[in-house]
């Protein structure tokens, strides 16, 4: 038990010493630039008396007029065509009451029928 302890230890002092290494001071580095102290400066002037772009007002300028391509009388009868119309978005659009069809079969024979199995008869199949 003893040796196990020991070992445990041992493993855990080198993770930490591995784990623990520093890095290297290289000190102060010195600012380096192209630009001289005037042309700094006149950036900074002319950025100084710019637009800000990145101002809460900056995209709040009257945007000029547009026209429209159609008639304003066209919109507002299609608006209204619109507005009488069924909406697409409701529960069951388009369900609607099944369109009634012709069928090959005579409504003399699907009333026998009816009335036979309301009885409790046999239908034939």
């Amino acid at each position: 038990m003893k040796t196990s302890n020991i070992i445990a230890a041992a493993a855990l002092s080198l993770l930490a010493a591995a784990g623990a290494q520093a890095e290297t001071y290289d000190g102060v580095h010195a600012p380096v630039s192209a630009n001289s102290r005037a042309d700094v400066h006149a950036q900074a002037m002319v950025a100084a008396r710019s637009e800000n772009p990145y101002a809460e007002a900056v995209s709040s300028r009257v945007t000029p007029t547009m026209t429209a391509s159609t008639g304003r009388t066209a919109v507002r009868k299609g608006a209204v065509a619109a507005a009488h119309s069924a909406n697409p978005y409701a529960e069951g659009y388009g369900q609607g009451v099944a369109h009634m069809t012709t069928g090959t079969v005579d409504r003399a024979s699907v009333r026998t029928q009816a009335r036979a199995a309301a009885r409790g008869d046999q239908l034939p199949l």
